[in-house]
């Protein structure tokens, strides 16, 4: 686990003294020894060995030209203009250079959203593996969390165009939303949400007419991201289809036709929002716009379907770099930060929401990692990895955003007031938190689809559930007796997944099971990580917060209960501290009291 105090949390220096420092300059990368250690667990040696000096690189950046990118972005939204300087009605898009500079860095430098569709992107001459490009993920968003979307989406148009498109539409449009030259980078955008639809996707009225060898888009669509994108995939119902989502079919629209004029879609205006100000979302009218089949048309939403569950996964990854930062900037206000006589990291409220903190974000970085692994085993063609990933990818979207808005709300108030102003980057976190909970489904709708679709509809509670005993029958230097707790935890939160999944009137207990799910795969997944971490370099801290997961966020407990002990004092001790702690210690913790 990253120490809470001590080297690599300290932030900047040569203040008054009188408040505590922010992470300015801070290497996000080198201060998160977790990320490297789950990184070691899940790469091949090779590929780790690849990106560690990149990865590296990005976590001096984050830490401080793109971080100071980011709060200029922030303070300048992009600015619409309907006409051009010679009065002509060419719509653009302004932005700062700021923004220009983040999007250089990540499409070009690092081409994050390439990396699991080109190969040679840093020097590898294959492409990433889907681990490889959320570590860059979850390093680039600690800095700038808005550009996560536009990076996402392309990566999610090039994907789909991959797998559906035709021989003629990949010839024509993959190679430039892969691209890592930015004179030759076409953005890709995702319009799906309308008025009349938003999580009911079967209810939208964006109509398709069929001239030619190419189609006629009429309709509005309500919230667009990345809304001058250069590509976009969207749905529309082509004339004549039946209602539902059934009839939805998958297009492609290019921003520009073939004669460089801009597409017939007008940019009605931009989104006021309350996070992620930096990047562009509109309202978008498409009055006829020339648009291009994707697929089946009868399997447009199915389709679509795919790059929703990316964007889901790459959303769990995004809300953990936000926890990830907040978790940084709260360490460094409480290691540094003299109150009472004592810095804030000794005083005991001080180390028990630390201790809340840090909880929530390695849970968050334990299943990001664990599903993006899955998705990985899917794509090499397994169907159990497949299965996996099908319940993995609501449960940890579902949480993981839900979390992220308390960790970064907590984290502001470590710094007190001054945390609420806009010079420190605890504002901007907490606006951008909301975010996740919204995008690509409310939690509503996805515990729903966690346990109504992926439990109810496909049975991937099995695979859940086999997964999970599989990590536990491969952590055999963990003790004995916390497997099998944690094999029962297992058996009983899938167990409940099935009985609310399996009746009607149990679907307001959805959001529940579903959290249950969460809290014990990654209570078993933080064990197998402590296990696996003890044999690579003596350490089985992580085994602590797989017991602090089952006290404090399964076990029901007597709310009048005293809750704070030795043994609690003993787990935060050692996960505050910076030395690491053998298996014969941290066992002896886990059967305590």
């Amino acid at each position: 686990m990253q120490p809470l105090s001590g080297p690599g949390v300290t932030g900047s220096a040569g203040q008054s003294g009188l408040l505590a420092p922010d992470t300015s300059g801070m290497n996000f990368y080198r201060a998160d020894p977790a990320l490297t250690d789950l990184l070691r667990i899940h790469l091949p040696q090779a590929v780790f060995n690849h990106i560690e000096p990149h990865l590296d690189r990005l976590g001096a950046l984050a830490g401080g030209h793109l971080d100071e990118c980011a709060r200029l972005a922030d303070r300048h939204p992009p600015i619409l203009h309907q006409r051009d300087r010679f009065g002509r009605d060419v719509q653009w898009i302004e932005y700062h250079p700021a923004y220009r500079e983040l999007e250089k860095v990540a499409f070009g430098e690092f081409g994050i959203h390439a990396m699991s569709i080109r190969k040679g992107i840093l020097g590898w001459g294959d492409r990433y593996p889907v681990v490889a490009k959320h570590a860059f993920t979850f390093l680039f968003n600690q800095a700038e969390f808005g550009l996560g979307c536009p990076i996402n989406v392309t990566d999610g148009c090039a994907k789909l165009l991959a797998n559906f498109g035709s021989d003629a539409l990949k010839a024509k449009y993959l190679d430039g939303l892969t691209q890592t030259d930015m004179s030759k980078l076409t953005q890709g955008g995702q319009f799906m949400t309308e008025k009349e639809g938003g999580s009911d996707v079967g209810k939208l009225t964006t109509s398709a007419v069929q001239e030619g060898d190419h189609w006629r888009l009429s309709g509005e669509k309500w919230f667009c991201s990345n809304a001058d994108a250069e590509v976009v995939m969207l749905l529309a119902r082509p004339q004549g289809a039946e209602a539902g989502t059934r009839g939805v079919g998958l297009f492609l629209m290019p921003r520009h036709l073939e004669d460089g004029s801009q597409n017939h879609y007008r940019i009605v205006r931009l989104k006021d929002k309350l996070g992620t100000r930096s990047m562009a979302s509109g309202e978008i009218k498409l009055e006829g716009a020339i648009a291009y089949a994707v697929g089946k048309l009868d399997r447009g939403f199915v389709q679509m379907a795919e790059m929703v569950n990316s964007s889901r996964l790459s959303n769990g990854v995004k809300s953990a770099a936000l926890m990830r930062r907040a978790h940084h900037d709260a360490m460094t206000v409480a290691s540094n930060r003299v109150v009472f006589g004592g810095r804030i990291v000794d005083l005991p409220l001080g180390r028990r929401q630390l201790m809340k903190i840090a909880l929530a974000t390695e849970q968050a970085l334990s299943m990001s990692f664990l599903t993006a692994d899955a998705l990985d085993r899917a794509e090499a063609g397994s169907q159990d990895a497949a299965a996996l990933l099908r319940i993995l990818t609501p449960t940890l979207k579902f949480r993981a955003t839900r979390d992220a808005r308390k960790v970064c709300g907590d984290a502001l108030e470590m710094r007190g007031g001054i945390g609420y102003v806009e010079e420190f980057a605890t504002s901007r976190l907490l606006r951008d938190a909301h975010l996740g909970s919204i995008w690509e489904g409310t939690g509503n709708i996805v515990a729903l689809d966690a346990l109504k679709r992926a439990v109810g509809r496909h049975g991937a509670d099995s695979a859940l559930a086999a997964d999970l005993h599989a990590r536990l029958d491969d952590s055999a230097n963990v003790p004995q007796a916390w497997r099998d707790r944690l094999r029962g935890l297992a058996d009983r939160a899938v167990g409940f997944a099935r009985e609310v999944a399996s009746r009607a009137d149990n679907e307001a207990e959805a959001r529940r099971a579903t959290s249950f799910l969460y809290h014990v795969a990654s209570a078993v997944a933080l064990a197998w990580e402590g296990g696996r971490i003890q044999e690579m370099r003596g350490d089985a801290r992580r085994l602590l917060l797989s017991r602090l997961v089952v006290d404090h966020r399964i076990s029901a407990g007597d709310p009048f209960r005293l809750t704070e002990n030795a043994t609690q004092h003993a787990i935060a001790g050692h996960l505050l501290g910076e030395r690491s702690v053998g298996i014969g210690e941290v066992g002896e913790l886990l059967a305590a009291t």
